[in-house]
């Protein structure tokens, strides 16, 4: 990674500065072995076998301190619902709130008391899904993006809606810019289509951007971080280009680097930040004013089943529940799952936890061991993390050296009051790991939402119906191209389509085959027609009716055989009657046949375009 150092004037010093040595990253293979004496780094040079030192462990000083300092039971102690999964959970730093976010546009705020959470207000933040959520360093201002083309703007203390900016592109991502105690809040937004990132006025006052940044990125923007300590921006971009900038004065370019994450976290003295990638999952820590690589950590399928196997991984499963958490991990492979993962350093730094296939780890990143594990029993895999460590009555200053005294009073009057939330994959849950220790798996599911899946029948069919349509656009690279549905004839193929399209499934995906004279094919988030899925995680059945294949602009899905129907589907150029009965017709082109004939007509490769066509987004009417 090429980086150039060029940091605030600033007393900090980094992680490696701080220690005796550099460490080089490390595989989660490594921190499973919890009988090692230490890493590889801490070996001494060459020495005579008489004079040969013992090796050091590398020891993290207070470090039952900062484990105590985390909730203590290793199970959740309470769960709570949303009526659709769960996108998000933030935690607002000194204000004490909790706020989640459903794909189904809500926003609940919770407010942190002793022992738990209090509900507080409820808000229909959004028509469709929430895609980006951001609260400000100071804990007072919390935003929301949703595909609905808003912004919604709201006061945490006051727990109300302040404002609202209405853009002309679906945004991507958002996130608070400015200082704590800044005078004029600042929020950056950047859309699904162009490169650059737009500066907006936090109060809402003014629909306009009051600052545009461009000329960084040269892919949309799916990622935005900002360190309050270096009082600079990270923005990563989808082709993997991580870029540094300052949201202040001339809004100057520090650094760049690249890498190809799905979230990013700061910690909390912003002396580091950690990024969650795909498809190669891997963790990875970096030290943030040089910007080099301080760990990583591999939670690939291929490392998790050979060290299954080996007998090495942290808790050895059976095999029946081995491979029924394999085929969770799969899933996590749509892009409208894995943007939700994320890494939450605690509030020393030297913790970071994250979800894996055997619960939340907790890894001391100094002596790089896992330390704790939490819900390794439960039947959840967790995806987006947020951790409270506050003391929500009694809050003063408190040194290490206090804490870790063996003064009762002391540590009575400070007592922790901790809580790990999450949400997991598939749930229309979120999840509370405490200090509670009487835990009833009986009355620990809290069941404040009625789920739609529980609904009466007629409640159901409605659900159905609205997840279905009878038009759609496919605004491309080229224009737009209007199809007609069937979902008469072609229930489940018209819903596959209509819910990936509303989730963004389609989002930037490529025309990946193009044959002249027959037809152009997409849909493929891996881009090489291999990949792609249904919404239902698996292979759908054919749907056969009367329409054929008997003239061109028709809308079919691509298979590789009978009832293999996944997210790919092509539209045909020509009449291809050898098609009948082979592939689900579930709708037609009707305008913008132009744009198809563009795209039948460019300059292909081995049937794949030489120059990316893309699917900026599709419209459902």
């Amino acid at each position: 990674m090429d980086r150039r150092s060029n940091t605030p004037q600033s007393n900090k010093r980094s992680r490696s500065e701080i220690e005796e040595g550099e460490s080089e990253p490390n595989t989660v293979a490594a921190i499973n072995r919890e009988d090692d004496d230490s890493s590889s780094d801490d070996d001494m040079g060459p020495q005579l076998p008489s004079a040969a030192p013992k090796r050091r462990r590398r020891v993290l000083p207070h470090e039952k301190l900062y484990i105590s300092s985390l909730p203590s039971s290793p199970r959740y102690s309470k769960s709570l619902m949303h009526k659709d999964q769960l996108s998000f959970i933030t935690i607002t730093p000194d204000t004490d709130f909790l706020i989640t976010s459903s794909v189904d546009g809500v926003v609940k705020f919770w407010k942190k008391v002793v022992g738990g959470i209090e509900f507080v207000k409820e808000f229909r933040a959004h028509i469709g899904e929430i895609r980006s959520v951001s609260v400000s360093s100071d804990g007072r201002s919390f935003a929301t993006a949703g595909v609905d083309k808003s912004i919604k703007i709201f006061d945490v203390i006051t727990f109300d809606l302040l404002s609202m900016i209405t853009l002309e592109i679906a945004p991507r991502a958002i996130c608070w810019v400015h200082r704590r105690g800044a005078s004029v809040p600042l929020l950056a937004i950047s859309d699904e289509i162009s490169h650059s990132v737009n500066i907006y006025d936090g109060r809402g006052e003014n629909q306009k951007p009051v600052h545009t940044i461009s000329g960084f990125h040269r892919s949309p923007i799916n990622l935005i971080a900002y360190n309050d300590a270096y009082d600079c921006v990270v923005s990563i971009d989808e082709g993997g280009m991580v870029e540094y900038w300052r949201p202040s004065g001339d809004y100057e370019k520090p650094d760049n680097s690249k890498t190809v994450p799905t979230s990013i976290s700061i910690s909390p003295n912003g002396s580091q930040f950690a990024t969650v990638s795909f498809p190669d999952r891997k963790v990875r820590i970096f030290d943030f004013p040089t910007g080099k690589l301080y760990r990583t950590y591999d939670e690939s399928i291929p490392t998790l089943t050979s060290m299954q196997q080996a007998g090495t991984a942290l808790q050895k499963l059976e095999d029946v529940e081995f491979g029924r958490r394999l085929a969770i991990e799969r899933e996590l492979e749509n892009p409208v799952i894995r943007n939700r993962i994320n890494v939450a350093f605690d509030e020393s730094g030297h913790f970071i936890l994250y979800g894996s296939i055997l619960g939340i780890k907790v890894i001391n990143t100094l002596t790089n061991r896992v330390v704790k594990v939490f819900g390794k029993d439960e039947n959840i895999r967790s995806l987006n993390l947020a951790l409270y460590q506050g003391q929500p009555q009694k809050k003063g200053l408190v040194t290490i050296s206090m804490a870790a005294s063996a003064n009762p009073l002391l540590q009575d009057a400070e007592a922790r009051d901790a809580m790990l939330v999450t949400t997991a994959a598939a749930k229309v849950r979120f999840y509370l790991f405490t200090n509670e220790e009487e835990i009833t798996k009986s009355t620990r599911d809290i069941q404040n939402e009625k789920p739609r899946n529980l609904s009466n029948r007629t409640e159901t069919l409605s659900n159905k119906a609205s997840e279905s349509g009878s038009a759609a656009i496919l605004h491309t690279t080229l224009g737009d191209i209007h199809i007609r549905l069937f979902p008469e004839a072609a229930p489940k193929a018209v819903e596959n389509f209509v819910t990936h399209s509303k989730n963004g499934y389609y989002n930037n995906t490529i025309f990946h085959r193009v044959i002249r004279k027959f037809m152009i094919q997409c849909g493929d988030p891996l881009g090489d027609g291999t990949g792609g899925e249904s919404i239902w995680g698996h292979d759908f059945a054919d749907e056969f009716s009367t329409l054929k294949h008997d003239k061109p602009y028709t809308v079919s899905m691509a298979n590789a055989g009978p009832n293999t129907n996944g997210s790919q589907f092509f539209i045909t150029t020509e009449k291809t009657s050898w098609l009948d009965n082979k592939h689900t017709i579930f709708g037609r082109a009707v305008q913008g046949l132009d744009v198809v004939h563009r795209i039948e007509n460019t300059r292909v490769y081995k049937e794949k375009p030489e120059e990316d066509i893309k699917i900026v987004n599709i419209s459902v009417v």
